[in-house]
């Protein structure tokens, strides 16, 4: 957790003493103590792979090729290649089921 000084918006440096603990700005003489135990937790929420795919409507327009489903065993299945890792990585292929019941998805 960074923080910052109010006076100069510098970051704050961490000081320990004999007593106690202590944010000081390296740039300007202000001290605040520390009172308490400081945390911060921020849980980024992750992207749905819908998202990452374009949307529902993204497997309007996709192709269709003869790959089973590992769950309902259909023969045909949507996919779209994608680039998601450097230029030197294969594409990422995502798969998603023809059967609309089934509509299960996966990637390779």
């Amino acid at each position: 957790m960074l923080t910052f000084c109010p006076e100069c918006g510098c970051v704050l440096q961490i000081e320990s003493g004999e007593q106690c603990m202590r944010f000081s700005c390296p740039a300007c003489p202000y001290v605040c103590p520390v009172t308490q135990t400081v945390t911060s937790r921020i849980y980024p929420k992750l992207k749905d792979i819908d998202d990452v795919l374009g949307g529902p409507g993204a497997w309007a327009n996709a192709q269709v090729t003869d790959e089973t489903c590992p769950v309902c065993s259909h023969g045909r299945a949507y996919f779209m290649q994608l680039q998601t890792r450097s230029a030197d990585e294969p594409s990422t292929i995502f798969y998603r089921c023809a059967d609309n019941a089934c509509a299960h998805r996966w990637k390779d």
